[in-house]
């Protein structure tokens, strides 16, 4: 098994998103590893690129990355101050006024933000809320106030207007940088951007950003081939008969390695260069099946994720979206960085 990472295509697809919003602050997401690719090693690429923001969910996550950036380099959690975590050198950004209070008392002076919700009901202050501690929360000067889009992969959807009026008219006369834009909200347009923005899949080649440089290649080793008669099974639950008298190879990858048990059946085909290799019976935990039978010669390795099948085209043959075939890749397979 080999996952291919190139370190350049993430840097190239943050200048690409940051150069579409001249005027603000370009942060990084580089949470959940850095969406699966390794963040201990995209944190300190993007620091030496430029980079100072880092966004993570977790306190954990920020304290692993902590110690390989520099001072300078300000990592918000985006969980906030959850009782009882340890936030040295880390800035929370707060979800509720009980949030608030508590990194108050516990951190007085200490470097924090805050997150509204100006819509998705998921985290942040609504606006009551909002009111009642803005002026106490004001008085002690957050890093920067921000907020999340619900729908920003629909340029067209009400919802990002919606939000975007709610977010300002809660931030109105506020003079702290302000946050509303992800990857999909730097591409609404300058309405969106505000004082900083926080490009995340986009940087590792994920849509909506159609334009990025592909981040990620994963091939996979061929353990043994076989012929198949027609009319033969192959793998669990016998459900895939070979139509003609075939070639079957075996590779050495499966759901436990975060390749989706819905690619069974579903089209999904493993790549002998621009030979389409189609995916034969289930996606067990360690081995998948592949009908080699119109390849000449069986390479050792088949590739899953290449340019004839990117992250997001995977994603729609299982069902789901990159962000989950990015995040789920597994710890088996040896990482090559380029």
């Amino acid at each position: 098994m080999g996952l291919q990472i190139d370190i350049a295509a993430i840097l190239a697809n943050h200048a690409a998103l940051a150069a579409r919003a001249p005027g603000a602050r370009a942060a990084a997401v580089v949470k959940a590893d850095a969406y699966g690719l390794g963040a201990d090693r995209v944190a300190p690429a993007l620091y030496a690129a430029g980079v100072r923001d880092f966004f993570v969910a977790l306190a954990r996550e920020g304290r692993a990355i902590r110690p390989l950036l520099p001072p300078d380099a300000r990592i918000n959690i985006l969980s906030g101050h959850m009782e009882g975590e340890d936030l040295s050198g880390l800035v929370p950004v707060l979800n509720s006024p009980a949030q608030f209070f508590r990194d108050r008392v516990l951190r007085p002076g200490k470097p924090f933000a805050i997150q509204l919700d100006s819509g998705m009901n998921r985290l942040g202050m609504e606006a009551a809320e909002w009111g009642a501690i803005r002026a106490e929360a004001m008085a002690a000067r957050p890093e920067f106030i921000m907020s999340h889009l619900a729908c920003a992969d629909e340029p067209d959807h009400p919802a990002n207007a919606a939000q975007l009026a709610a977010f300002r008219a809660m931030t109105e006369g506020c003079d702290v940088p302000r946050s509303l834009a992800a990857t999909g909200g730097i591409l609404l347009g300058p309405d969106y951007y505000f004082d900083m923005v926080r490009p995340g899949v986009g940087l590792y080649g994920g849509l909506p950003f159609a334009e990025a440089r592909p981040v990620v290649t994963l091939s996979l080793r061929v353990i043994q081939t076989r012929a198949v008669a027609a009319g033969e099974m192959v793998g669990y639950g016998a459900t895939w008969h070979a139509a003609r008298d075939s070639r079957i190879a075996t590779v050495d990858a499966g759901y436990a390695d975060g390749i989706l048990r819905a690619l069974s059946s579903s089209g999904a085909k493993l790549y002998a260069g621009e030979i389409a290799c189609p995916i034969v019976g289930r996606v067990s935990m360690d081995l998948i099946t592949v009908d080699v039978t119109d390849l000449d010669h069986v390479p050792d390795r088949l590739a899953l994720i290449c340019p004839a099948q990117p992250i997001d085209r995977l994603a729609d043959l299982a069902g789901t979206i990159g962000y989950e075939v990015l995040t789920s890749l597994g710890l088996r397979y040896a990482r090559t960085y380029l």
